[in-house]
């Protein structure tokens, strides 16, 4: 895939923060800083509750910022106004998680489409419809699919037809939220693939969040890991998978199942001990020391800065 030098988001020093009562605060995302350029796919992995999709709902303005900002074409989105919010909500889609959900279940899918393309007046009548159609087929559905209901369609139909709806304003930008997750296995290479031919054909930047880091290596340019509302480690996909530095990440690639059971049985899976710490109060220090098997003192103290360690592979870790 081919990237451009220039950053199309700029996520700086972004924090989300929610009030959960009693004074305590959830850091959802903490300190995050990344850059996504033109034209590529960033994959975004870690467990359940690190903070992927809050902050892939933060970038595209569902939720405000706590602090931090992000910029968009140089502009920051979250105090754009009147006709640039416009743009930029036309430029900036997000396909979700659960395809079941996420479609209103009295709207056709005809309407689901249509219905950015009359709030942006992209398309009227004739070629409204006709765009409609050209948008089923581009995500393999056909035309006699436009006056069903939701309900209508398995997991996998009803992903595409969310995958329509992202397209159908045309946008240069797409934060797919694990978008396979909720898929039977056999369908979820299909939704993939598709989703890869759609960025070729569209030049589409993605940020790609996903928990199966075999999926993310296989879509991605670069992949960042997150853990507990911070980005611990970023990478090439080749050189992530190649040389993990961060512990964490490490023990994330061993519990990768291997095709060859020869090699599997000889592979090292690294275990992690102990619980996610709570988000609520994140430990001081590094967040992951409490399960690190190389944890020294220093990282219970202070809390590891994120720096290049080589050309491209950054890490926020004691140990380097």
């Amino acid at each position: 895939m081919s990237m451009a030098e220039n950053p199309l988001i700029e996520i700086k020093n972004l924090q989300k923060y929610f009030n959960v009562g009693r004074g305590a605060v959830l850091k959802a995302v903490d300190n995050v800083n990344l850059q996504i350029m033109e034209g590529e796919t960033l994959g975004l992995v870690g467990e359940s509750g690190c903070g992927k999709t809050t902050l892939g709902r933060t970038i595209v303005r569902l939720y405000e910022p706590t602090g931090g900002e992000v910029l968009f074409e140089g502009k920051n989105v979250h105090k754009l106004q009147g006709q640039e919010l416009r743009e930029f909500n036309r430029k900036a889609q997000m396909i979700f998680q659960d395809p079941y959900a996420s479609l209103n279940p009295r709207m056709t899918v005809a309407d689901i489409i249509g219905e950015g393309i009359d709030i942006h007046g992209l398309y009227k009548n004739r070629e409204r419809t006709e765009r409609i159609y050209e948008l089923l087929n581009l995500v393999g559905l056909n035309k006699e699919h436009a006056n069903r209901f939701p309900h209508e369609f398995s997991g996998g139909q009803r992903q595409r037809i969310g995958i329509a709806r992202a397209l159908a304003v045309e946008p240069k930008f797409i934060v797919c939220d694990e978008p396979i997750s909720a898929l039977d296995v056999s369908i979820q290479a299909q939704v993939v693939n598709l989703l890869m031919e759609l960025q070729q054909k569209l030049k589409l930047t993605y940020l790609f969040i996903a928990h199966d880091l075999s999926m993310v290596k296989y879509v991605s340019d670069r992949i960042a890991v997150m853990y507990l509302g911070v980005v611990v480690e970023l990478a090439t996909s080749e050189d992530l998978h190649k040389s993990p530095l961060h512990p964490y990440t490490q023990a994330l690639l061993s519990a990768i199942p291997i095709p060859d059971p020869e090699t599997e049985r000889k592979k090292k899976r690294i275990l992690l001990e102990g619980d996610v710490p709570s988000p609520i109060n994140p430990p001081e220090g590094c967040r992951f020391a409490k399960r690190c098997r190389h944890a020294k003192p220093v990282c219970t103290e202070k809390q590891p800065e994120f720096k290049e360690l080589e050309k491209n592979h950054f890490v926020a870790c004691h140990l380097y």
